[in-house]
């Protein structure tokens, strides 16, 4: 009778293996390290840049998360490096951190002794502080003012910025740059800088699309109480705007029918000015070989 043998030896005995490591998910992070100082410097400047006037250490503390203490210190090495300012109490963007990010957007160039004139004329004929305006990723800034010893004091003034949908330079740059207008849309909410600030995308869209049709904008107490202004664009020749000006005046002197018109004529010279300087830049071809600029 055949007998059936089995093996007991010790590779037969069941053997206790270790457990397997869980498997690392591709895109875990790993344990959460701490900020370092770089991390809330770019915080502190990332806040400041985004403010439309000098921002309080209070104020800052609570909108970059950082204790007062860690805050004051990171603004001191800051502003001894010119990366942020000290504006009374408050503090701001540095000079030579605009610097270091380029000039940006400005006048073009050789245009100013052209552009200037056409807002000093606007300014003798309203008494009334004159701008010159254009966008700064979602703001616009200020690239050149005329105004008097009674000009109207605003929060830009400190900055030379402010935000798009409350400003009638912003508006008008909302209203004829679609790129702007829909880079702006996808930002999300609007600030509410006053009890009159529009802050619905569905009312300010209505506003553009009255501004497109008369060819100015208005801001009445929307970005800052006590003033008025109204802002035309300037086009090149290709009919893109490049930059807005306007007249801001005190609440109480309003902005009148006749203001409105000196605002569109200044607008519509300095588009003149504009296209004719572009025209000269541009590099005419010679008959019998390329651009003049490429020799």
């Amino acid at each position: 009778m055949p007998r059936t043998i089995t093996h007991q030896g010790p590779s037969s005995v069941p053997q206790s293996l270790p457990a397997a490591p869980p498997p690392i998910a591709p895109d875990d992070p790993g344990p959460l390290e701490k900020p370092s100082s770089l991390e809330k410097g770019i915080t502190i400047l990332t806040s400041l840049s985004a403010a439309v006037q000098p921002m309080g250490l209070a104020e800052l503390s609570r909108r970059t998360g950082l204790p007062k203490t860690t805050a004051y210190r990171l603004l001191g090495v800051l502003c001894a490096k010119g990366l942020a300012q000290r504006v009374g109490i408050d503090y701001a963007i540095g000079d030579r951190l605009a610097t270091l990010a380029g000039p940006g957007p400005r006048m073009i160039p050789g245009t100013r002794p052209l552009v200037l004139p056409h807002m000093i004329r606007l300014y003798e004929r309203t008494r009334q502080t004159v701008n010159l305006a254009v966008t700064r990723g979602l703001e616009i800034a200020y690239v050149e003012r005329v105004y008097g010893h009674d000009r109207v004091s605003s929060p830009s003034d400190e900055v030379d910025r402010a935000p798009l949908h409350c400003t009638a330079s912003g508006k008008v740059l909302l209203a004829f740059d679609h790129g702007l207008n829909s880079a702006f849309h996808d930002r999300g909410t609007l600030d509410r800088m006053t009890r009159r600030t529009i802050v619905g995308h569905a009312a300010l869209d209505r506003e553009l699309s009255m501004v497109r049709r008369r060819g100015v904008a208005y801001s009445r107490e929307e970005f800052a109480e006590g003033v008025v202004c109204a802002a035309a664009p300037v086009f090149d020749g290709d009919g893109g705007v490049r930059m807005a000006v306007s007249v801001a005046c005190p609440s109480r002197s309003a902005v009148s029918g006749e203001v409105t018109a000196l605002v569109k004529q200044a607008a519509q010279a300095i588009s003149a000015t504009v296209v004719t300087a572009l025209s000269a830049m541009t590099p005419r071809p010679r008959p019998d070989g390329p651009p003049a600029s490429f020799l």
